[in-house]
């Protein structure tokens, strides 16, 4: 279900372009359809949770489904622009909520293995749109791109829909019952609170603000990468051909980034792994500054996938402190206070850098990126589960 949303977050760069042109449309005119994904993706992520956990998951990923497919139907009919925005919005509504389903039922049916579950969750949500994106370019060639979106869409519906079947809660206490007897293999095994803190007593911790802190940061450093990537290579003097190397390593070191993590933090201090991932991902935007300054394109390809390699492990580690730290019960509801954050940190990668550029240059801006992700690096050492 998650490989089946990706196209919203991941294909748009292909849309864009093509939906200009039949709309007859500026560029500049879409230009907000992207932010109102990432606004509407991650609000609803509290509602839906809260849903979720209080109903089971089945009922809010069937009209999932129907939302995040049927907002690919509706673009690929659409002739106005505000019916562009519409369906996007439509659509990426469908997706948060699919997203906060997807990995908070990892965390309530692997609390041994959150780092690693929800790591795979999340790496299909980066990596899914490679079987999307040639599929939507041979349509916009052969000048059918309607007839590729609505196929989507009617195969994203299908598929969530149909994937609901399985989908279900743990009994309750059913953990503690097979805990009895069990080895972990002389692995450290994180633990989970005992008690099931709801999102007002969540927000009573000084770990959740410290949490909401570093997802800010470290979202601010690692859209900012992946939004300005390009642009950052070129005007550093970079050839085209380093250029599209780093978008193409992009995905690839982000799926890659939650997967390994993940299963790292299962095995060992979870607080650890995820301050030394973060002061990696804060290390690598330095090293893009450096590494370009001296006309390295395979130092930028390497540094751009070390950042982004280490900043989206954020997608499997906090998922997985949230549960840790605060019980599965509400994890739903919880986490998605948490991933809130990447609202403020998509406002810093994009119209932030955009004005910072125009201030204090591309060099400095991606510094003060590096530094944010540094930032949330030291705050992740002290970090330790509530009392």
């Amino acid at each position: 279900m998650m490989a089946l949303v990706s196209p919203y977050q991941y294909v748009w760069s292909s849309l864009e372009g093509p939906l200009a042109a039949e709309l007859d449309a500026s560029l500049s005119a879409l230009g907000f359809v992207f932010t109102l994904y990432v606004v509407a993706m991650s609000l609803i992520q509290f509602p839906a949770g809260w849903w979720r956990d209080r109903y089971g998951p089945r009922a809010v990923t069937f009209v999932a489904g129907l939302l995040a497919g049927g907002g690919y139907v509706a673009l690929a009919f659409a002739t106005e622009l505000w019916q562009v925005y519409a369906a996007y919005g439509i659509g990426a509504v469908g997706v948060g909520m699919v997203y906060t389903v997807a990995v908070n039922t990892a965390v309530k049916w692997f609390p041994d293995q959150r780092g690693l579950t929800t790591g795979i969750g999340t790496m299909a949500f980066a990596a899914g749109s490679a079987a999307f994106v040639p599929f939507v370019r041979y349509m916009v060639n052969v000048d059918a791109l309607s007839t590729g979106l609505w196929s989507m869409g009617v195969l994203i519906a299908v598929g969530i829909v149909v994937g609901t079947v399985v989908l279900r809660d743990p009994p309750v206490g059913w953990h503690e019952a097979t805990d009895e007897g069990s080895t972990d293999g002389g692995i450290e095994q994180p633990e989970t609170s005992r008690v099931q803190y709801t999102w007002r007593e969540m927000v009573r911790t000084w770990q959740f603000w410290v949490m909401y802190f570093m997802f800010i940061a470290v979202s601010a450093a690692g859209l900012m990468i992946t939004a300005r990537s390009i642009l950052y290579a070129e005007q550093a003097g970079l050839t085209a051909g380093v250029a599209t190397v780093a978008a193409t390593a992009l995905p690839i070191a982000s799926g890659g980034g939650r997967l390994v993590v993940g299963a790292l933090s299962d095995r060992f201090d979870r607080e650890r792994v995820t301050a030394l991932s973060f002061l990696a991902c804060g290390v690598g935007t330095v090293g893009i500054v450096v590494l370009a300054g001296i006309d390295s394109g395979v130092g930028y390809v390497l540094t751009v996938s070390i950042a982004v390699f280490f900043w989206s492990s954020q997608f499997s580690l906090f998922p997985s402190l949230v549960g840790d730290y605060y019980g599965p019960k509400h994890s739903s509801t919880n986490y998605s206070l948490v991933y809130s954050g990447k609202l403020w940190g998509g406002v810093f990668g994009g119209g932030v850098v955009g004005w910072l550029v125009g201030i204090i240059g591309w060099d400095a801006t991606f510094l003060v990126g590096g530094a944010l992700a540094l930032a949330a690096g030291v705050a992740g050492i002290f970090l330790r589960a509530p009392q």
